[in-house]
C-alpha cells in the first residue's frame, strides 16, 4: 500500500510532545499550553494539528485532520495549475537567408514568445561557409533588434561548432500585446516593401548587381552602439 507522505507531515494531537504551542485561528493567534489545547480539541470534536514546527513555539490549528489535508492537497493542487510551462522554441537560419525566410521566421518567433516561450535562434554554417560567420552574426543581432518589444536577450551570439546561438527569453507578463489591427498594419507594410525591394532589384541596379544576394538583408542589419547596449543590458 503506498504511503500518504503528507499524511505523516504532520504532527497531531498526543504526537505532540512540547510544554505549549501557539494556536492561530480566525480571532489571531493565542500561546497556551499543549495540554489545554488538546483538551479544547476534544470539546470542539476536531484535532491539535501543528503546521509549523520550527517556530518558538510550535504553531498548530485546531481541525479536523482529513478536512486540513485535504486544503493542503487542493492549495498544492492550484499552485501546481498555475504554473506556467516554458518551452524553449528553435528558430534556425543558413547565413545567407534571404528577406522573405527572413520576415516569417521572425513572425514566428515573435509568436512564440508571446505564448510565454523561450526562443533559441541560430545560423547553422554548412562546410566552407563557416566563413560567413561575421554574416551570422549580424543577422542573429538584427533579429534580436526587431523582437526588442517582445524579448530580451539572455545571452549573445556565441559559435558552437558549426552553429551560432542566440538565446531570447519572453518580457515579463504585463507586456500589452499588439491588437489584431496593429499586426495587420504591419504586415501591409512589411509587404510594401518586400514589394518595393523587388521592384528596385528587377530595374537592374548597378550597386545592388554587385552586392551578394542578401545584400539588402545585410544593409538592414546595420546596428546603432545604442541599441546593441540595450540588447546587452536586456532592458524591458
Amino acid at each position: 500500500m503506498k504511503t500518504d507522505k503528507k499524511q505523516n507531515q504532520y504532527r497531531v494531537n498526543e504526537q505532540i510532545r512540547v510544554r505549549e504551542v501557539r494556536i492561530v485561528g480566525e480571532n489571531g493567534s493565542t500561546v497556551m499550553p499543549t495540554r489545554q489545547a488538546l483538551d479544547m480539541a476534544r470539546d470542539e470534536g476536531v484535532d491539535l494539528v501543528e503546521i509549523s514546527p520550527n517556530a518558538n513555539p510550535p504553531v498548530c490549528r485546531l481541525i479536523d485532520y482529513s478536512k486540513f489535508l485535504y486544503q493542503q492537497k487542493k492549495r498544492a493542487k492550484e499552485m501546481k495549475a498555475k504554473q506556467v510551462k516554458v518551452e524553449v522554441k528553435e528558430i534556425r537560419f543558413g547565413p545567407q537567408t534571404d528577406e522573405h525566410d527572413y520576415q516569417f521566421k521572425l513572425k514566428h518567433a515573435r509568436e512564440f514568445l508571446e505564448e510565454g516561450n523561450k526562443v533559441r535562434a541560430y545560423v547553422f554554417f554548412r562546410g566552407r561557409s563557416i566563413l560567413f560567420k561575421e554574416q551570422g552574426e549580424v543577422l542573429l543581432l538584427r533579429f534580436a533588434n526587431d523582437l526588442e518589444e517582445w524579448g530580451k536577450v539572455e545571452s549573445m551570439p556565441s559559435l558552437e561548432g558549426k552553429k551560432m546561438f542566440l538565446y531570447l527569453a519572453p518580457k515579463k507578463a504585463g507586456v500589452a500585446k499588439k491588437s489584431q489591427q496593429a499586426r495587420d498594419r504591419e504586415a501591409e507594410a512589411l509587404e510594401a516593401k518586400e514589394t518595393a525591394r523587388q521592384a528596385q532589384a528587377a530595374a537592374g541596379d548597378a550597386d545592388d548587381a554587385e552586392a551578394p544576394a542578401n545584400g539588402g538583408l545585410l544593409a538592414n542589419a546595420k546596428i546603432s552602439a545604442d541599441a546593441l547596449k540595450k540588447l546587452t543590458e536586456g532592458e524591458e
